[in-house]
């Protein structure tokens, strides 16, 4: 197991990871999306067989239990989340999917939605991790390179499949092996993150953007072109712009693509890097193209026709926000549980059409379709075999690496 070192964390890797507070996942205004669907108490879904899913068993060593676990005495769950990433009633009050699972399971969920920067949340934990204490979670949801850390680390529990048959059964193929967790012992995805270029077809006069070729050497777009805060989405697009592959990415070609994005700041072609601060500016038309989040893209084309998206011939970039049990957790078997429970269609329907992110659940497709056939028809919620194999993901890092590769990001970015 890798060490954990203190140090490796510059303040410049801090400053490049940072996300704005408004870069809170989900929804961003208040939202009626779940209108026609039920929002009673969820009916227990039937078992799915588990032969044939491909991923392999993921039990804890000799299947045992975890020796300081609390569930069976402590009904309850301390889960931590980014903030809008839930879906809730339109007066605030109520989160139909956690309270069905509590009616259900008799287990209560103390929500918390206190992360809003992974780098910034790793720090709240780090000191109780290091310790091998607890960190007063039960369940955490982190984009998968800082989950890929905590598992380097030893830092998060190994689950075990005997409690997610849904989540066993239902993971779409595209998101089953990440390299970071293969076999997903000790990970689930919450929702994929697509990564796609975004314009203001008003701003741009009706011209279509399609690449990052276009963003960094269209002189029509100068100074109105913005791209992600987030190296791994900036840099990877640029990527696979230039026919690399970011699952096998090199230090050369790492400062190729630096370079070239270099290039587009020299030239003040990009306005500037954003977290989801750019989703006003793009409603506006005062960016009039961009690298953008999918789920922010179909949440604003609720309301603006002129915001539009392409993906690239090149393909697009796809990341997840990881569901995982920290090292040391009171409630372990009841947190599997809840895991299990967002892997059941019905309710991984609920929850999407809230988030619009993209679903990591099979046979979530026809639940959507009745609460939102549209929505249920979006690919950039629900991709379809095609588009997935468009997708490409970061290749882990190893921490030397995210060192180098953070401060080169930061110098370009200009933090």
């Amino acid at each position: 197991m890798e060490q954990y070192e203190p140090d490796r964390l510059s303040p410049a890797q801090l400053a490049a990871a940072h996300r704005t507070l408004t870069s809170g996942r989900g929804a961003f205004g208040r939202r009626a999306l779940l209108r026609t669907a039920g929002l009673g108490a969820l009916t227990v879904g039937g078992l799915a067989t588990l032969t044939g899913c491909g991923i392999p068993a993921a039990k804890r060593d000799g299947g045992a239990p975890v020796s300081d676990d609390h569930s069976a005495k402590e009904k309850e769950i301390n889960f931590s989340n980014w903030t809008e990433y839930m879906d809730v009633t339109d007066d605030g009050k109520h989160r139909p999917t956690l309270e069905a699972f509590t009616r259900r399971t008799g287990i209560k969920v103390k929500y918390t939605e206190d992360i809003n920067d992974n780098v910034e949340f790793f720090g709240k934990i780090k000191p109780q991790l290091a310790a091998g204490q607890d960190t007063g979670r039960d369940l955490i949801i982190l984009t998968d390179w800082l989950a890929a850390r905590l598992i380097r680390f030893g830092w998060v529990e190994r689950l075990d499949s005997s409690l997610l048959p849904h989540a066993y059964a239902n993971l779409s193929a595209q998101f089953r092996s990440p390299d970071w967790d293969p076999g997903r012992a000790y990970s689930y995805p919450w929702a994929g993150i697509p990564t796609v270029i975004a314009y203001n077809s008003k701003a741009t006069g009706g011209r279509k953007v399609d690449s990052v070729t276009q963003l960094l050497d269209d002189p029509k777009l100068k100074g109105r072109v913005s791209f992600l805060s987030e190296m791994r989405d900036s840099v990877g697009m640029t990527l696979l712009d230039m026919g690399k592959d970011p699952a096998k990415v090199t230090d050369a070609d790492y400062d190729a693509a630096i370079g070239r994005l270099q290039k587009g700041v020299d030239r003040n072609q990009i306005r500037r890097f954003t977290g989801n601060d750019y989703i006003s500016d793009l409603d506006k038309g005062d960016i009039a193209a961009c690298v953008a989040w999918g789920g922010d893209i179909t949440q604003l084309q609720h309301d603006n026709p002129h915001v539009k998206y392409v993906i690239p011939a090149a393909g697009y970039m796809t990341s997840t926000d990881n569901m995982m049990i920290p090292v040391k957790a009171r409630h372990t078997a009841n947190a599997e549980r809840l895991i299990d429970y967002y892997y059941e269609p019905a309710v991984a329907a609920k929850l999407t059409a809230y988030t619009n992110y993209v679903c990591p659940v099979d046979g979530v497709r026809e639940e959507l379709t009745k609460i939102d056939p549209a929505m249920a028809a979006n690919e950039l919620i629900l991709p379809d075999k095609a588009m997935a194999a468009r997708s490409h993901s970061f290749r882990s890092l190893s921490s030397k690496e995210e060192t180098a590769y953070e401060e080169k990001f930061a110098k370009l970015i200009g933090t």
